[in-house]
């Protein structure tokens, strides 16, 4: 369990956070998100003992980062957007120059499955030098787990990745929380990526926690007012759905801007009794557009 509490922290002039609460249940997989400045780094800084806050507190399994700091570090593995990798040295040097700092014992055997997950056998005995952005990720994803952490916090972990990449990453992400049951703390300012492996989401704004919840949680919170598109074949057309005040697009497409949710199924009950649905689905109801609605909501305070 991790508890974050009313954490803030200021740089000389600048105030990074302003009093920032949530709590983190264990196995689960949490987006912090928020555009570039929001406070995100400086947070995941503060959550793993590297950087003190000016006040609040954060509670790792109990401990207190800043004052046991090296237990909280044998828990937790870090990616930052710097890698922290010695570009002059091969990929498994790094990885046994890491493996040795941490004090693994036998590390070849843990060296071998990591090269394995992230897919670096035929890389491992070159310079990390040569390697690509997206490589050179796998490689620092794989070096912060040597230790087999079970608190995980990955800071822009798709930053600079191509498509290939970025599934990579998600997937090794989804793997480490089923099969390890790691909990996991992932930093982003693009969502779409997220949505396919995060439980909850805690969304960030100039240094504030402006929203937080699971999906479903947060649609239901700021889709109000849905826009449905439906397909159908009506019997006398859209003239048999004229009190919902269709915007028609084509003989059997049109669009519904509802008042709430609870007209969804009052529409498509109309409708069916009328003709055929083929399909309907809700606009703007993706995380995305939900992100840009949360920060339009919290843009003017």
């Amino acid at each position: 369990m991790i508890e974050v509490r009313s954490i803030s922290k200021q740089f000389m002039e600048h105030q990074a956070l302003r009093d920032v609460s949530f709590t983190i249940e264990p196995g689960s997989v949490t987006g912090l998100i928020g555009p570039n400045g929001s406070g995100k780094t400086t947070l995941i800084r503060i959550m793993n003992g590297v950087l003190g806050a000016t006040s609040g507190s954060v509670i790792i399994n109990g401990l207190d980062p800043s004052t046991h700091a090296e237990k909280v570090l044998a828990m937790c593995g870090t990616l930052t957007e710097q890698s922290g990798l010695y570009e002059n040295m091969s990929g498994r040097d790094n990885l046994i120059f890491f493996a040795d700092a941490f004090g693994i014992q036998q590390h070849s055997k843990r060296i071998d499955e990591l090269v394995e997950l992230f897919e670096l056998q035929e890389y491992q005995h070159r310079k990390v030098g040569t390697y690509s952005t997206g490589m050179k990720k796998r490689l620092g994803l794989a070096r912060v787990l040597l230790h087999r952490p079970s608190i995980l916090f990955l800071d822009e972990p798709t930053n600079g990745l191509d498509p290939d990449g970025i599934q990579m990453v998600l997937r090794i992400i989804r793997r480490l929380n089923r099969e390890e049951n790691m909990t996991i703390l992932v930093s982003s300012h693009v969502l779409s990526q997220l949505s396919a492996v995060c439980d909850r989401y805690i969304f960030m704004e100039k240094g504030r926690k402006v929203e937080e919840g699971s999906e479903q949680e947060i649609i239901h919170r700021y889709l109000t007012a849905p826009r449905l598109e439906v397909e159908a074949v009506l019997a006398d057309g859209w003239s048999a759905a004229a009190e919902f005040n269709p915007e028609i697009l084509s003989a059997d497409k049109a669009i519904f801007q509802l008042q709430s949710r609870e007209e969804i199924p009052m529409l498509l009950r109309h409708l069916t009794t009328n003709g055929q649905v083929y399909q309907a689905r809700l606009i703007g109801s993706d995380l995305e557009s939900i992100y840009f609605a949360i920060r339009e909501a919290h843009h003017h305070e």
